[in-house]
């Protein structure tokens, strides 16, 4: 298979599925004397996975992080304290799958005859035969994003380091709309929700805040861990949220990210009202990048805007636009340009219908990005499909074990994609500019 991976100084690969033993991160291009931990790690991975409520999956993938390479064992020398930072090596994360059941198997055994439709398992049944990986639908799962938000996490933290952050929010959902709200806003209220979140996490709580997993572990001690965990996940309860009190204290809605309280409300009670009719719903997720430097990008073939068109490689994302995007059909030039002047010796745009980029080159302004995201195709109604092996006509039974709306962990992925495609194209582009000065320099 072929496809798994994305970038070119900083490369991402990735591995495993649904019901697989877990999912592989393979990192090239990390920067030596980076102190990453599991712990940072996971708090990106939190934000993305299911068992948080009504608008998600019942599946409790704890999605533990566990650092296997890239890292130092120990201080390499007399007098050096390198131990646990990263050496430059590829910094592999693994990410064992820990809620698999037995009877959940059976039912997909029972069922992967016959396709989902709106699903990837009858393209993937043509492609593969019958060595498809349909027990959870494998790779085209979407337990495979939390590799993309496992990356992310690195990348972020190598973007900070040059001043630059990424954000995401669901602008849309089930029909309800986010008005527009200050770029200011919406980084604050994202950073409450991500501490919400933290905060009333069992898994969290119960491997990290209480030192049961610590970074100075060997790789089988934390197994060990892991294994003893798998166990009590059944049991596992999470902290109670008084709705009303996180409303108060931090501005946010506790099981969506969006920065408009009015809005979120809204939106979780039409999520809630189409899952209760046995249907599903899609919606909008807007991504944004501020403090890159104008220049980053590469023209032609590899645009920075094309690049970051390639989010559609996540699952359940059916289209991506970068600024106006597609309201620019209906534009004309004079309202869609982004008209330029010169204030104190800095250039200042009057608008960002370009999103940031033009050229395949960024201007200096925010990227920003909107990925449309379609309804879950597992749905509570019966659908029409056919046994894919016999090619005759069946009817599919209304499935339970589902995500009502896959929108509110997308956000996640989509500011984790981001950060990836930045960290390379800031390699590439910070590379370009050294060379640049060394020939200017030479003479």
């Amino acid at each position: 298979m072929i496809g798994c991976d994305l970038g070119t100084l900083f490369k991402l690969t990735v591995a495993g599925g649904s019901y697989q033993e877990g999912l592989t991160i393979h990192l090239q291009g990390v920067p030596p004397g980076m102190l990453i931990r599991e712990e940072e790690i996971y708090r990106d991975l939190l934000t993305r996975k299911p068992g948080q409520g009504e608008l998600t999956s019942p599946r409790r993938e704890p999605d533990i992080p566990i650092i296997y390479s890239g890292v130092n064992a120990a201080d390499t020398m007399p007098g050096f304290k390198n131990k646990g930072y990263t050496n430059g090596t590829p910094f592999v994360v693994l990410i064992p799958n820990l809620d698999r059941h037995f009877e959940h198997i059976e039912q997909y055994q029972v069922t992967n005859r016959t396709p989902r439709p709106g699903h990837a398992s009858y393209a993937s049944y043509q492609k593969y035969g019958s060595w498809d990986d349909a027990i959870g639908a494998g790779l085209f799962s979407g337990r495979y994003t939390s590799t993309i938000v496992a990356a992310g996490a690195v990348a972020k933290r190598i973007l900070r380091d040059h001043g630059i952050e990424v954000v995401a929010y669901v602008k849309e959902a089930a029909g309800v709309r986010c008005p527009d709200v200050s770029l200011d806003v919406i980084k604050q209220k994202s950073a409450a929700y991500k501490e919400v979140r933290q905060k009333h996490d069992p898994v969290y709580q119960a491997i990290f805040a209480s030192g049961r997993l610590r970074p100075e572990m060997r790789f089988l001690e934390k197994m060990a861990v892991l294994a003893e965990f798998e166990r009590e996940i059944p049991d596992l309860k999470r902290p109670p949220i008084d709705e009303e009190a996180v409303r108060k204290e931090y501005g946010v809605h506790p099981k969506l990210n969006c920065p408009d309280l009015e809005a979120a409300d809204a939106m979780y009670r039409k999520i809630v009202e189409i899952s209760e009719s046995g249907d599903s719903s899609g919606g909008v997720v807007e991504v944004i990048a501020t403090g890159v430097p104008a220049g980053l990008g590469e023209p032609a073939l590899r645009k920075l805007d094309a690049e970051l068109g390639r989010m559609m490689g996540i699952g359940a994302v059916k289209a991506v636009e970068v600024g106006g995007g597609f309201a620019a059909k209906d534009a004309t030039g004079s309202r869609f340009n982004d008209q330029m002047a010169v204030e104190d010796g800095v250039v200042k745009f009057e608008s960002n219908n370009a999103g940031g980029i033009t050229g395949g080159l960024t201007t200096g302004q925010p990227i920003v990005a909107r990925l449309t995201v379609k309804p879950t195709p597992t749905i509570a109604r019966e659908q029409h499909t056919i046994d894919k092996v016999s090619l005759e006509n069946k009817v599919l039974a209304a499935v339970t074990r589902r995500d009502p709306t896959i929108v509110p962990r997308v956000w996640p992925v989509a500011e984790a994609y981001m950060a990836v495609v930045l960290v390379d194209y800031l390699m590439i582009h910070l590379g370009y500019q050294a060379m640049a000065a060394k020939v200017a320099e030479s003479g």
